[in-house]
This record gives C-alpha cells, structure tokens and sequence, in this order.
C-alpha cells in the first residue's frame, strides 16, 4: 500500500530533497517545506565560560545533546579557550552523550563518551541511564541545549540531587526563504493537507511560531486536528503533546525510510481515523479561549476582602486587572524584617503574633500587593506530634529525632490538642486585624509529604534516600505517618479559617522528587482527604516544586487553586491542570535579580501567555529571594498591575483605589 494520492506536508529541513522523494516514491503528492536553520550563537560569553569551568573542574558531568551541538561549543570556543585543553579536560571527566549523533561527533575530536544514552534517546532514556549507574548527587552537571530548554529533564536532575547548569550554543532560527513554510501553514490551516510528518520537535516549535505572525494560530490548529500527525519519534512527540497537539503515529524506528514507509503503508486508515476523531470532536468542542467554560464559585460569606481581585481570582471570576502577591514577600531582602528578626531566634519571632502580623503588614504596604500570607514556617506544627525541632543557623531546620521505620512512627503524637499552635491562630487573628479589610489573609501549612521528608530526614535532603525506603518498605510507617500528619493539617488549616483567613495554601516544597506514579500511589491519597476536608468553598491553593508532570495530580475540587513553580510556562500548565481551576504563578524569581526593563518585559510575557482567561494570580514560581533588591519586586508588583488592566471589563468594579485608601 502507498499514500494512493494524498497530500502529505513535511517540514523537514536538512533532508528536504530526500524527503519529497521518498514520498513521491511512496505515491504521495509531497509538500516539503524547511521549517528552520542551526544559527550559532556568537559571540557566546556563557559557552566560554562553560569551558573554563570544565577545564578547572567546576562542572565534572556534561551531558552532550546533539553533535551539531558538540561542534559549535568547539567552535564557538576556539577563539578564546586552548581547544586541546578543553577536550583534554572532557576526555577526564564523566561524559554523556544522548545518542549516536553526538557520540560521533565526540569521536571525531578524538573524545570517547563515557556513557551513551540507548535509543530513543528521550530525556526519560537519558535519567534513566544516569540511575543505572552514574552518581549525580550534589554534583554539577553541565547540558549542551539544543534550542529549547528541556523543563523535565532539569526537573528530574534536580530531584537527583543534581545542580543542572545549561549552556546554549545555537538556537533554531527561520530558514532563509520563508516561503514554502508559510504556504505549508496555510494549507494546513486550511484542511488542504492530510498527513504531517514531523522529524524534529522544533519543526513543531517554528510552524507554530510561523503560525501565530501570520495571525493563523486558531485556524493551524482546528487544521491539525483535521490532519493524520506522524511523529519519527518520542521526543518529538512529547514537543507535540506538550503543545496541546495529537500524535496518531510514530515508525517503529526513529529514521526518516521508516517514517515515510510505515505512514504510507498505514496512510488511508490514519485519514479516516483522524477525520472520524475530528468529526466527534467537532460535535462536542468547547471553545477554551472564552470564560464560559467554567462557572465562577460563590463567596462563602461578606467579609470585605471576599471583592478583593485575589478572592475573584481564586473563585474563577473575571477581574478588572491580575491580582498580585508574593510568596515569601515578607523576608531576608527586606530592611525591616531584617531589623526584628536581628532581635530573636527563628522560632521566637513565628511564636510572637504582634511581631510576624507586623513585618507581613509592612510588606504587604511597602510592596503593594493585593494579598498577605500569614507569617510562619512550614514546620512548627511538627512541635506538638513529638520532633525535637530547631533552626541552626547556617544549616536551616534540623529535627533531632527522625523517624526511620514503622515502630518509629508509635512515637509520632496526633495533634489531640490544637491550641498547642495556638500562637499561629493568634498570628492570624492580629494580621488580620491589622490589614485593611479589603485584602484577603493566606494561612498555610507544609503538605504531609513535605513534612514527613523533614520528620524523616531530620532536615532538608537532595535524594530524600531514608524517606524513600520508608515509603517503599511496605509495613505501614509510611501510611501510619501520613495519616498522623494529615489528621493534623485538617485541623490545622480549619483553626486558622476560623481565626480569619480567607485562603490556605499547601506548599509541597519537596513533591518534585517524586514521579508522577510514587506522588499517585504515595501520595495523593492523602492529599484529597486534606483538600475534603478543609472547610467547604474556602479556596485552596496546592503548590508543589520541581516536577510539571505532577501539575494535573494537583487539582482536586473546584475551589482548589493550583500553584505553578518557574519550570514550565504558563500555557502548556494550564492545559495540563485544566482550564476549570485557578492557577498561580510562575515568574522565576531570579527576574527579580535583573533590572526593571528585564523585570517589566518577563511579567508582560507572562500576562501575555494567560491573555484574558479568568482565573490567575500573578506570583513568583517561588519565594523571593533573599539577595533581592526591595524596589525590584515594588516595581514587578507595578508592572503587572499597570499591564494587566483590562480596557473592555465590565464587571465588578475595581478595588485598587479602596486598597490604595487603606
């Protein structure tokens, strides 16, 4: 069997000759279109200096992603680094090579790889074959992009323990006539294609790029979905689904004679199966780019702050502008927290609630957002179910009695009596007497994961190794201890509702370390008993670190907020939550560090990427970090305040000009 005729769409760049004669052998009528170019990135101060830091032992692990890769960081450092010194120096430390592609090109500088990632060559191959063998814990290790940064990849290094460090060394450009692609684009827009194949993940990247300047980018994909989707291979079609794009099929080996042999054999079939799908599709498709496609929740009661932008916001109610607050916005770069807590240890100051509602309020003034989150720490409540804690300073938390086994955890004591924390009730009564009305108060809590990691640890870890094997060892410490620490955070969080917050966040600092199975088999469970048990209809933010592929694990029920980290964008989180949830985030906040334009432009981005979909509260995708300068996050707060007014809102008024009054 062949393509009998029909019109299949190539983006291929390198092989686009070899390509369109493939499919015309295989009876298609080819439409090929370079989609991009490798441009080099010159001059390219970070690959030189990457360089030196290989050279002088700073960075012993590098992965190589590509061989096009491998060649230009020679070149692009030739200029300024004794080249034999740098593959001298790569010949003596531990090497990775994503495949064949840049193995060869290693050989050919006369470098043999010390390991090579098996096909396909995925990221997940590539963690993978670091676990079988290669120690990466609280090592720097050095990754040669090719273009994209690969979120998940850093993601899972980091969860190992890793310190990833990236250096780019060209990026994917247009090819130099635009021409074919954007008459491909069309095509496809118009349903005038009827298979794609794809042999890159940014060709997937540059038709999309293509797409939105020629103001096609709704009609590409309703083309799309009317189009049979061939992908040579994972990483490709993980590029694909990421943007929100299907994938009918992929060759059963990732070369180009497969691909368009195997998609030719199978071309009639996949055309009916797509169009069938689209059809159906069609019958039921909900616009995603209107606010119809949830309905906004209703405020528990009239408190004042319940018009706040942030309590429209977590309710899914369109607002006038984005609201705006910081996590950790009361801290270490700050003058005044730094002047009262010069005054006392730690834990005195999250025990003294005039103290902690002063520096939140100070904050919340000086920065001008529009929501407080009660100051406090994560781990206090450990205090009472029996963990000797104490704030050491230069190593942060240290537990003196972890628990290590199942007869450990008899010792961990249920939170019988609540007013043991009763000095974080206090603190959230006098914040929230202090505040205007109009801004709403945040309680907190460490979620059980994150807390039994530092019960288990005694203190923060990179590899979380003991509570691993207690969380695999299957005699039942691990549910006994999360079932302890989740009766505990119910009560927890309900003390704090009752004293005066109008929100409550979970912060999972340490989930990252997690798969995506261990979260839904460890932990999961005991997290949507906390999400029903918290007090109805009182929003819920759940923010979990380090790991995007948990996003769609952490709704829970409609009032549940979904907290973003720097990881990912916005976009492509949003899909993987669902549009029916609120989300939070997720400015790196290391912007922070930058400069008002560099700060101004990242926060416009980032608006850009939400557009006018109800639902979002601007924050960082962490704390803020100690080292930063105060008018920096005054002017981020500004920034998204001034670019987030929406001309057209017809809704509830305003409520800046009541909270600027306060």
């Amino acid at each position: 069997m062949n393509f009998s005729g029909l019109r299949i769409a190539s983006l291929e760049s390198r092989r686009a000759e070899d390509m369109a004669r493939l499919i015309t052998k295989f009876g298609g009528e080819a439409c090929v279109s370079p989609s991009m170019r490798e441009v080099p990135i010159e001059p390219n101060r970070p690959a030189i200096d990457f360089a030196y830091r290989v050279i002088t032992g700073e960075i012993p692990i590098v992965i190589f992603m590509t061989g096009v890769g491998f060649r230009y960081l020679l070149k692009s450092t030739e200029k300024h680094v004794d080249s034999q010194r740098f593959i001298d120096a790569l010949s003596d430390i531990t090497t990775i090579a994503r495949g064949p592609k840049p193995a060869s090109a290693m050989k050919q500088a006369g470098i043999t790889a010390t390991h090579r990632v098996p096909e396909p060559n995925t990221w997940r191959d590539l963690l993978r074959t670091i676990d079988e063998g290669i120690p990466v814990a609280n090592q720097v290790v050095g990754i040669q992009e090719y273009g994209v940064t690969n979120t998940s990849l850093i993601a899972g290094l980091e969860a190992r323990g890793a310190i990833p460090e990236t250096v780019r060394v060209y990026g994917w450009e247009y090819p130099e006539d635009t021409g074919p692609l954007e008459e491909n684009v069309k095509a496809i827009a118009k349903g005038e294609r009827d298979i794609l194949l794809l042999t890159s993940a940014h060709q997937v990247v540059n038709m999309l790029r293509m797409a939105d300047s020629l103001n096609l980018t709704e009609a590409l994909r309703d083309g799309l979905a009317q189009t049979a989707i061939v992908s040579i291979g994972p990483t490709t079609s993980d590029m694909l689904r990421e943007s929100d794009i299907h994938v009918d099929m992929e060759p059963s080996h990732p070369k180009m004679g497969h691909l368009v042999s195997e998609s030719a054999r199978e071309a009639t079939t996949l055309v009916e199966k797509r169009r069938t799908a689209y059809q159906a599709e069609s019958t039921t498709r909900v616009s995603m780019t209107s606010s119809s496609d949830r309905e906004p929740l209703t405020a528990i009661d009239d408190h004042p702050s319940q018009s706040s932008l942030f309590m429209m916001a977590c309710r899914g109610e369109p607002t006038p502008r984005t609201p705006i607050w910081l996590m950790r916005q009361a801290g270490r770069y700050m003058q005044e927290y730094r002047s009262v807590r010069s005054q006392q240890t730690f834990l005195e100051l999250c025990a003294n609630p005039a103290l902690c509602s002063e520096v939140m309020c100070t904050a919340v003034e000086r920065l001008g957002v529009d929501a407080a989150i009660i100051f406090s720490d994560l781990l206090p409540i450990l205090v009472p179910m029996g963990f000797d804690l104490e704030f050491v300073k230069g190593d942060g938390p240290v537990i003196h009695n972890p628990v290590r086994t199942a007869s450990d955890i008899d010792r961990v004591k249920p939170l019988d009596n609540p007013q043991d924390l009763g000095f974080v009730y206090e603190t959230v009564r006098q914040t929230r007497k202090d505040l205007p009305e109009s801004i709403p108060l945040i309680g907190f809590a460490g979620a059980p994961f994150t807390l039994a990691s530092y019960a288990i640890e005694g203190g923060g870890s990179k590899q979380y190794a003991a509570t691993k094997q207690l969380m695999r060892a299957n005699d039942g410490g691990w549910a006994a201890l999360m079932d302890r620490l989740t009766d505990a955070i119910i009560v927890y969080l309900n003390e704090q509702i009752a004293a005066g917050a109008q929100c409550v966040q979970l912060f999972d600092s340490w989930a990252g370390c997690l798969s995506a199975a261990d979260y839904t088999r460890f932990v999961l469970p005991w997290m949507q008993r906390i999400i029903a048990g918290v007090m109805p209809g009182v929003p819920l933010i759940n923010f979990a670190t380090g790991n995007p592929e948990l996003l769609p694990l952490l709704r829970g029920d409609r009032r549940t907020v979904v907290g973003v980290d720097w990881r990912i964008d916005m976009t492509s989180a949003w899909k993987r939550i669902g549009h029916d949830i609120s989300v939070q985030g997720n400015m790196d906040p290391t912007v922070l560090l930058t400069d008002p334009k560099t700060i101004r432009a990242a926060a416009k981005e980032l608006l850009d990427q939400v557009g006018d979909r109800p639902g979002h509260i601007f924050n960082l995708g962490h704390g803020v970090m100690q080292m930063t300068p105060v008018e920096n996050a005054i002017e981020l707060v500004r920034a998204v305040q001034e670019l987030s007014v929406r001309e057209d809102f017809s809704g509830a008024p305003d409520d800046s000009d009541e909270q600027d009054d306060s």
